[in-house]
């Protein structure tokens, strides 16, 4: 999108979003108090709106897209970012000041769900007509791309299947024999007769010289230069630059997690999730304790020594589900369903992971998260250790979780086979975590719990 359409697109959603705060509040107001007049307090709950979104909008960049980034998922992450700061801005301004007790509650979760409602709607319906106009043929955007790598193949394909961005190839270039000012006057020369709004530069087959002398015919010719360099080898790692001094440096992150920060949001995560679930679960924690005590004679608890991160030992806690002389049997896997160690009690709290709920302490101890690969035993380190020691250490950089991919998809593993198939799943978690992922796993879990499949 070029950048006079990609403005009015900006401004135009703004002023969508100004009248549909604006619209939902007054109806809000009055579906509420239909037959009184606006006083006040909701006049200053409703210009602080107002004046809260332009400002956080502004910081956060909401509006401000490029054509390749313009999608529903980014529309929607920008918006319901945005929003969700709306709502602990007004939140916090009402509970530190004196109108705080005047406002209804009602009037104001009602505006910001449906604000939030509205607001998603009308980026899917935006997304929705622009991919049709694109594919109609209008809003295009033209591109060369200059020398010869890898990548400007990968990007020539994935302009010509992805007709909803609207972006045309216009021709290549590549730099020959004769000398630097000749090369780029045919180069301006296929600029002037083809107008592409963007050229893109293999970094591989170019020298700095030509580099400078592409930017300065970008300058001339109003086209936008984009240098185009091979991350490929290290992409996966969470590749970031800095600068020291005037020297561009590429940190690459040999992090579990893409940064600290995401470490940190996902302890704090833990945390919070951690103490919530052992809030509000107290009467079931205290009645499987309960029913463990009364179905089978013994400890309510089991503590066992499992492998966390970086190998540390450290002691898991779980509500007993076997009889106290388990361990005569000579059994060391789970044997399933029909486990002879396993009490009646026991296979009910395992069908619904209850088993699991005191984990929750050893995520509030340290020693655990919500959501990562389980914990073995030390002769399931030993087997992985020996079969795929280089995938197996990688797992062993993160703290084990409660719950994990590997868990819901394969369950219990008994067997080198079924534990490699566990491993390769949880380092696929590994690549995609996220928040939002993490969350997406804690409700399959609930759902297996729900359910009884637990395995």
């Amino acid at each position: 999108m070029n950048q006079m359409y990609q403005i009015r697109l900006a401004q135009y959603t703004r002023w969508i979003d100004l009248f549909l705060v604006n619209g939902v509040f007054g109806l809000c107001y009055w579906a509420y108090f239909p037959f009184d007049p606006i006083n006040d307090t909701y006049l200053i709950l409703h210009l602080t709106l107002n004046l809260t979104w332009l400002a956080q909008t502004y910081f956060l960049q909401t509006y401000t897209l490029s054509r390749h980034e313009l999608s529903t998922e980014a529309l929607l992450r920008r918006f319901l970012r945005a929003l969700l700061l709306l709502a602990l801005t007004i939140t916090g301004f009402l509970y530190f000041s004196k109108y705080g007790e005047s406002v209804s509650r009602m009037v104001l979760g009602s505006t910001l769900f449906a604000f939030g409602l509205s607001g998603s709607l009308v980026r899917g319906l935006i997304i929705y007509w622009l991919r049709n106009y694109r594919r109609a043929g209008y809003n295009e955007s033209g591109y060369l791309t200059v020398g010869n790598c890898e990548l400007g193949d990968i990007l020539r394909q994935r302009f010509a299947q992805r007709h909803d961005l609207g972006v045309q190839h216009r021709g290549s270039f590549e730099f020959g024999s004769r000398t630097l000012e000749e090369e780029l006057t045919r180069l301006e020369s296929l600029i002037e007769k083809t107008r592409p709004d963007s050229l893109y530069c293999c970094l591989t087959t170019l020298t700095p010289e030509q580099v400078q002398g592409i930017i300065q015919l970008g300058e001339r010719q109003r086209a936008h230069i984009r240098l185009v360099p091979d991350f490929r080898g290290f992409l996966p790692y969470q590749a970031t630059m800095h600068y020291h001094d005037v020297v561009p440096v590429i940190d690459v992150s040999t992090r579990p997690y893409s940064n600290v920060s995401d470490e940190t949001y996902k302890r704090a995560f833990d945390l919070l999730f951690s103490v919530i679930v052992m809030l509000l679960g107290a009467p079931v924690f205290a009645l499987v304790a309960m029913a463990v005590k009364v179905f089978s004679p013994g400890p309510v608890f089991f503590r066992q020594e499992r492998t966390g991160r970086w190998g540390q030992l450290f002691y898991i806690y779980k509500f007993r589900t076997m009889y106290t002389d388990a361990n005569t049997l000579g059994l060391m896997h789970s044997q399933g369903d029909h486990d002879p160690r396993v009490t009646s009690i026991g296979r009910f709290l395992r069908k619904t992971r209850l088993d699991e709920l005191p984990q929750f302490i050893n995520v509030l101890k340290g020693d655990m998260s919500v959501v990562g690969p389980r914990p073995l035993y030390r002769y399931d380190v030993d087997m992985l250790m020996a079969a795929s020691p280089v995938h197996f250490k990688k797992l062993l950089t993160v703290k084990p979780g409660i719950t994990s991919i590997g868990q819901l998809k394969v369950g219990y593993a008994d067997s080198l086979s079924m534990n490699l198939k566990r491993m390769g799943h949880d380092l696929d978690y590994l690549r995609k975590y996220s928040i939002w992922y993490d969350l997406y796993l804690i409700g399959l879990t609930v759902q297996l719990m729900v359910l009884r499949r637990g395995k």
